[in-house]
């Protein structure tokens, strides 16, 4: 929930506004944290779009397709943002492209980008760094290291997070267990890495409450247990009581599963999170699968009872693991 990531962290707002880009996932529940602070928030929204935010968060028309994307008017204010937005079709970044010139004439003083822990390649299992050179073998995780690349060149106060696979309330396997649609795969020594959507909000605040001097220009944001899919869904069944599928052997089935799905399983490492824990003194609202699939279940549930709220009804892709 939003109060319990704003009152973990030591960020408490700043003045002027933070704009968001890409009012997805973690987009919107980024912002909703950032508004709680009683920071006003800008958030993107596609031209003709009629989404409810809460109070302190105002919508903003952005058409990436435009020279800008944004009117410049709208953009007063605003001394923080932070870019969700994925790679265009061209490979290139569309926030860049439109927005660059603007957002080079604002007052910045950050500008976080989401990036993937894709960036890194296959290492074979092993674990990867922030050190480590990137080695994308997919051609998204191409495309996501060019426009690092892009941003970086472009002198804004930028910081890069890498994440792995998002997960959080509405992006667990409940449904797919529930509808019978999951599937037990298992591929010998293959791992994923993860991060609840509420630990990338609460690593964003933490690290906004630091000197800008000592804020890492890239930062991978991951949990303390990369392990197999099987491991996850057999707990999420444990939760909701349910059997699960038979098991399917990865090389089996392969040639069944999509090409979107092969390319998921094509890369296998695990993403340290050692920069961020240790050495900024960030703690883990859920370190592993366990603590946040016990959460989002539980959120997911006052919300079907309509005793809760959420901020998280809008879904993206997952970043790579």
């Amino acid at each position: 929930m939003v109060n319990a990531v704003v009152n973990r962290s030591p960020w408490r707002g700043a003045s002027g506004r933070m704009l968001v880009l890409g009012g997805g996932y973690s987009g919107r529940r980024f912002a909703s944290a950032v508004a709680a602070t009683g920071m006003p928030v800008l958030i993107s929204q596609r031209h003709g779009g009629h989404r409810v935010f809460e109070e302190g968060i105002s919508p903003v028309a952005f058409a990436s397709e435009l020279r800008p994307g944004i009117e410049p008017a709208a953009l007063e204010e605003v001394t923080h943002v932070l870019v969700t937005v994925p790679p265009g079709r061209d490979g290139k970044d569309p926030v860049l492209e439109s927005l660059g010139a603007i957002l080079a004439g604002l007052p910045l003083q950050w500008l976080g980008y989401l990036s993937t822990s894709g960036v890194y390649g296959d290492r074979g299992g092993a674990w990867v760094h922030e050190g480590d050179p990137p080695a994308p073998g997919l051609p998204r995780s191409r495309a996501r290291l060019a426009c690092e690349q892009a941003w970086q060149a472009s002198g804004l106060p930028l910081q890069v997070f890498r994440l792995p696979a998002i997960y959080g309330p509405g992006r667990c396997p409940f449904d797919g267990l529930r509808a019978g649609s999951s599937r037990l795969i298992h591929k010998p020594a293959q791992v994923f890495s993860r991060i609840h959507v509420d630990d990338i909000t609460g690593a964003l605040l933490h690290n906004l409450a630091l000197p800008s001097d000592q804020r890492p220009s890239v930062l991978n944001v991951a949990d303390d247990r990369p392990c197999p899919s099987s491991e996850t869904l057999g707990y999420a069944a444990h939760l909701l009581d349910c059997k699960l599928p038979e098991v399917e052997s990865y090389a089996q089935i392969q040639e069944s599963l999509s090409p979107m799905a092969r390319s998921f399983w094509s890369e296998n490492r695990r993403t340290s999170n050692r920069r961020l824990r240790v050495e900024l003194g960030y703690r883990l609202r859920f370190p592993s699968y366990r603590e946040g699939f016990r959460a989002s279940l539980l959120e997911e549930q006052a919300l079907q009872r309509g005793d809760g709220c959420s901020t998280s009804s809008g879904q993206t892709g997952a970043a790579s693991g």
